[in-house]
Protein backbone atom coordinates (compact mmCIF):
# COMPACT_ATOMS: atom_id res chain seq x y z
CA UNK A 1 0.00 0.00 0.00
CA UNK A 2 1.10 3.61 -0.56
CA UNK A 3 1.92 5.30 2.75
CA UNK A 4 -0.08 8.39 3.64
CA UNK A 5 2.24 11.30 3.05
CA UNK A 6 0.64 13.24 5.89
CA UNK A 7 1.53 10.66 8.56
CA UNK A 8 4.30 11.89 10.92
CA UNK A 9 5.23 14.54 8.29
CA UNK A 10 8.76 13.11 8.15
CA UNK A 11 10.89 13.65 5.06
CA UNK A 12 12.37 10.61 3.29
CA UNK A 13 15.85 11.95 4.02
CA UNK A 14 15.24 12.08 7.75
CA UNK A 15 13.70 8.63 7.83
CA UNK A 16 16.62 7.14 5.95
CA UNK A 17 19.09 8.29 8.63
CA UNK A 18 18.80 5.87 11.57
CA UNK A 19 21.31 7.75 13.71
CA UNK A 20 19.11 10.84 13.87
CA UNK A 21 16.52 10.66 16.69
CA UNK A 22 12.85 10.68 15.81
CA UNK A 23 10.81 13.80 16.36
CA UNK A 24 8.53 13.70 19.38
CA UNK A 25 5.36 13.14 17.35
CA UNK A 26 6.96 10.42 15.25
CA UNK A 27 8.30 8.74 18.40
CA UNK A 28 4.84 8.77 19.96
CA UNK A 29 3.34 7.24 16.83
CA UNK A 30 5.98 4.52 16.83
CA UNK A 31 5.21 3.70 20.47
CA UNK A 32 1.47 3.60 19.72
CA UNK A 33 2.03 1.20 16.84
CA UNK A 34 4.23 -1.04 18.99
CA UNK A 35 1.70 -1.07 21.83
CA UNK A 36 -1.21 -1.86 19.51
CA UNK A 37 0.76 -4.57 17.72
CA UNK A 38 1.76 -6.22 20.98
CA UNK A 39 -1.83 -6.24 22.24
CA UNK A 40 -3.20 -7.67 18.99
CA UNK A 41 -0.45 -10.24 18.54
CA UNK A 42 -1.00 -11.39 22.12
CA UNK A 43 -4.77 -11.62 21.76
CA UNK A 44 -5.13 -12.96 18.22
CA UNK A 45 -1.77 -14.22 17.03
CA UNK A 46 0.74 -12.94 14.51
CA UNK A 47 -1.64 -13.16 11.55
CA UNK A 48 -3.18 -9.81 12.48
CA UNK A 49 -3.01 -7.46 9.50
CA UNK A 50 -1.10 -4.20 9.31
CA UNK A 51 -4.38 -2.38 8.64
CA UNK A 52 -5.84 -3.68 11.91
CA UNK A 53 -2.74 -2.61 13.83
CA UNK A 54 -2.88 0.87 12.30
CA UNK A 55 -6.56 1.20 13.21
CA UNK A 56 -5.96 0.09 16.80
CA UNK A 57 -3.05 2.53 17.11
CA UNK A 58 -5.10 5.38 15.68
CA UNK A 59 -2.64 6.07 12.87
CA UNK A 60 -2.58 5.64 9.11
CA UNK A 61 -1.22 2.50 7.51
CA UNK A 62 1.54 4.65 6.04
CA UNK A 63 2.80 5.43 9.54
CA UNK A 64 3.14 1.73 10.32
CA UNK A 65 5.12 1.11 7.14
CA UNK A 66 7.25 4.19 7.73
CA UNK A 67 8.48 2.88 11.06
CA UNK A 68 8.30 -0.83 10.22
CA UNK A 69 8.64 -1.47 6.46
CA UNK A 70 7.98 -5.21 6.86
CA UNK A 71 5.87 -7.39 9.14
CA UNK A 72 9.05 -9.09 10.33
CA UNK A 73 10.54 -5.77 11.47
CA UNK A 74 7.40 -5.02 13.45
CA UNK A 75 7.41 -8.47 15.04
CA UNK A 76 11.08 -8.09 15.89
CA UNK A 77 10.50 -4.69 17.49
CA UNK A 78 7.61 -6.06 19.56
CA UNK A 79 9.73 -9.03 20.65
CA UNK A 80 12.63 -6.80 21.72
CA UNK A 81 10.30 -4.40 23.52
CA UNK A 82 8.80 -7.28 25.47
CA UNK A 83 12.21 -8.60 26.48
CA UNK A 84 13.35 -5.13 27.48
CA UNK A 85 10.26 -4.59 29.62
CA UNK A 86 10.59 -8.07 31.11
CA UNK A 87 14.16 -7.33 32.19
CA UNK A 88 13.06 -4.09 33.87
CA UNK A 89 10.09 -5.70 35.63
CA UNK A 90 12.04 -8.73 36.87
CA UNK A 91 14.87 -6.55 38.16
CA UNK A 92 12.44 -4.19 39.89
CA UNK A 93 10.69 -7.10 41.62
CA UNK A 94 14.02 -8.64 42.63
CA UNK A 95 15.28 -5.37 44.09
CA UNK A 96 12.15 -4.19 45.88
CA UNK A 97 9.95 -7.18 46.71
CA UNK A 98 10.03 -9.99 49.23
CA UNK A 99 12.45 -12.49 47.61
CA UNK A 100 10.17 -15.53 47.79
CA UNK A 101 7.05 -13.65 46.71
CA UNK A 102 8.91 -11.85 43.92
CA UNK A 103 10.34 -15.11 42.60
CA UNK A 104 7.02 -16.91 42.53
CA UNK A 105 5.23 -13.93 41.03
CA UNK A 106 7.74 -13.32 38.24
CA UNK A 107 8.10 -16.98 37.30
CA UNK A 108 4.31 -17.32 37.17
CA UNK A 109 3.98 -14.24 34.98
CA UNK A 110 6.76 -15.31 32.60
CA UNK A 111 5.28 -18.75 32.06
CA UNK A 112 1.74 -17.43 31.73
CA UNK A 113 2.75 -14.93 29.03
CA UNK A 114 5.02 -17.32 27.15
CA UNK A 115 2.54 -18.62 24.52
CA UNK A 116 2.18 -15.22 22.83
CA UNK A 117 5.95 -14.67 22.98
CA UNK A 118 6.53 -18.09 21.45
CA UNK A 119 4.14 -17.26 18.62
CA UNK A 120 6.21 -14.19 17.75
CA UNK A 121 9.44 -16.19 17.98
CA UNK A 122 8.05 -18.89 15.70
CA UNK A 123 6.88 -16.32 13.15
CA UNK A 124 10.28 -14.65 13.07
CA UNK A 125 12.10 -17.97 12.78
CA UNK A 126 9.78 -19.05 9.97
CA UNK A 127 10.67 -15.83 8.12
CA UNK A 128 14.35 -16.74 8.34
CA UNK A 129 15.24 -14.24 11.07
CA UNK A 130 18.21 -15.30 13.22
CA UNK A 131 16.83 -15.24 16.73
CA UNK A 132 20.24 -15.25 18.39
CA UNK A 133 20.94 -11.90 16.72
CA UNK A 134 17.54 -10.55 17.74
CA UNK A 135 18.10 -11.52 21.38
CA UNK A 136 21.62 -10.11 21.52
CA UNK A 137 21.92 -7.40 24.15
CA UNK A 138 18.32 -7.41 25.34
CA UNK A 139 18.42 -11.13 26.12
CA UNK A 140 21.49 -10.51 28.25
CA UNK A 141 19.57 -8.01 30.35
CA UNK A 142 16.84 -10.60 30.96
CA UNK A 143 19.42 -13.19 31.98
CA UNK A 144 21.02 -10.77 34.44
CA UNK A 145 17.66 -9.85 35.94
CA UNK A 146 16.70 -13.51 36.32
CA UNK A 147 20.06 -14.14 37.97
CA UNK A 148 19.36 -11.44 40.55
CA UNK A 149 15.84 -12.75 41.16
CA UNK A 150 17.13 -16.30 41.61
CA UNK A 151 20.05 -15.33 43.83
CA UNK A 152 17.89 -13.32 46.22
CA UNK A 153 15.34 -16.14 46.47
CA UNK A 154 18.11 -18.65 47.17
CA UNK A 155 19.67 -16.41 49.81
CA UNK A 156 16.26 -16.16 51.46
CA UNK A 157 15.98 -19.96 51.55
CA UNK A 158 13.03 -20.03 49.16
CA UNK A 159 14.69 -21.78 46.21
CA UNK A 160 16.98 -24.80 46.18
CA UNK A 161 20.68 -23.84 45.88
CA UNK A 162 21.57 -26.28 43.09
CA UNK A 163 19.62 -24.30 40.47
CA UNK A 164 21.63 -21.90 38.31
CA UNK A 165 20.37 -19.40 35.74
CA UNK A 166 20.82 -21.68 32.67
CA UNK A 167 18.85 -24.39 34.47
CA UNK A 168 16.12 -21.93 35.40
CA UNK A 169 15.86 -20.74 31.80
CA UNK A 170 15.69 -24.34 30.54
CA UNK A 171 12.87 -25.03 33.01
CA UNK A 172 11.02 -21.91 31.89
CA UNK A 173 11.27 -23.00 28.26
CA UNK A 174 9.87 -26.42 29.16
CA UNK A 175 7.09 -24.90 31.24
CA UNK A 176 6.20 -22.56 28.38
CA UNK A 177 5.74 -25.53 26.08
CA UNK A 178 3.68 -27.33 28.73
CA UNK A 179 1.42 -24.29 29.13
CA UNK A 180 0.87 -24.19 25.36
CA UNK A 181 0.00 -27.88 25.39
CA UNK A 182 -2.51 -27.22 28.19
CA UNK A 183 -4.46 -25.00 25.81
CA UNK A 184 -7.16 -22.75 27.22
CA UNK A 185 -7.75 -24.81 30.37
CA UNK A 186 -6.83 -22.36 33.18
CA UNK A 187 -6.70 -25.10 35.83
CA UNK A 188 -4.23 -27.18 33.85
CA UNK A 189 -2.13 -24.14 33.02
CA UNK A 190 -2.00 -23.13 36.68
CA UNK A 191 -1.01 -26.68 37.62
CA UNK A 192 1.99 -26.50 35.28
CA UNK A 193 3.23 -23.39 37.09
CA UNK A 194 2.57 -24.93 40.50
CA UNK A 195 4.56 -28.06 39.66
CA UNK A 196 7.45 -25.93 38.38
CA UNK A 197 7.53 -23.76 41.48
CA UNK A 198 7.21 -26.74 43.82
CA UNK A 199 10.16 -28.39 42.05
CA UNK A 200 12.27 -25.24 42.49
CA UNK A 201 11.37 -24.90 46.13
CA UNK A 202 14.05 -25.62 48.72
CA UNK A 203 11.69 -28.16 50.27
CA UNK A 204 11.96 -30.20 47.08
CA UNK A 205 15.71 -30.51 47.46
Amino acid sequence: MTPNASDDTESPLRLSTPARPLRADARRNRERVLSAAEDLFGARGTSVSTEEIAQAAGVGVGTVFRHFPTKEELLEAVFKARLDRLADEVRHSAETGDPATAFRGEITRIVDQSPSKNAITDALAAAGVRMDAVKAGVGGRVTEALGLLLRRAQEAGAVRPDVDVPTLIALLVGAAQAVEAAGDDPVRRARVVTVLLDGLSLRAG
